[in-house]
């Protein structure tokens, strides 16, 4: 028997969820160990970032390929029309007759790690600022100070601006929420 792969797959914009619950009844209807299953798994990559909401720090969960679902699966006729007629599926990814499987370093790329293992991640800082931005200081004891984001540093949530102090050009760090762009 061929070992089973992965594949991409098109979904209709917001119906990812719905593809997978789709995709993964089929897998639980089909009967035998889940090894022997032509139809394996199916994921939607995701990632948990931080996000600023009203002031707050916000822990949310967001797609890595937005349209996009993957499955593990042994590719032939059967599986391929049992995919492509879920409601939301468009087309298998790929070039030509057949779809190809994802290479070992997207699948390392979007599990993070060897393709066989999945590593829990510390949520990433998602900071809307640019390095040269102009910025204004909303909070902190440099309220109402203008500068110019020199650094970012998003495994620390944290931001050097550089304000004029004095007259003279004086680099600070700050939390992220403490900044509004203009």
């Amino acid at each position: 028997m061929a070992d089973a792969k992965w594949y991409a797959i098109q979904t209709y914009s917001g119906h990812e969820n719905k593809v997978q619950r789709l995709i993964q009844r089929r897998i639980d209807e089909e009967t035998g160990e889940p090894e022997t299953k032509q139809i394996q798994d199916v994921l939607v990559p995701t990632q948990e970032v931080v996000e600023l909401r009203n002031g707050k720090r916000v822990t949310v969960t967001r797609r890595l390929y937005p349209g996009y679902v993957l499955v593990k699966m042994i590719y032939n006729q059967r599986t391929a029309h049992l995919i492509n007629n879920i409601q939301g599926v468009i087309k298998f990814l790929g070039t030509g007759a057949e779809p190809q499987a994802l290479r070992d370093d997207e699948l390392a790329k979007i599990f993070g790690g060897p393709a066989t293992e999945q590593v829990e991640e510390e949520p990433v800082e998602q900071i809307p600022f640019t390095v040269g931005q102009v910025v204004e200081v909303v909070e902190g004891p440099f309220n109402d100070f203008s500068g110019t984001v020199q650094e970012i540093f998003h495994d620390k949530g944290k931001v050097k601006v550089e304000v004029s102090l004095f007259g003279r050009p004086t680099s600070i760090e700050l939390d992220y929420t403490q900044l509004k762009g203009y």
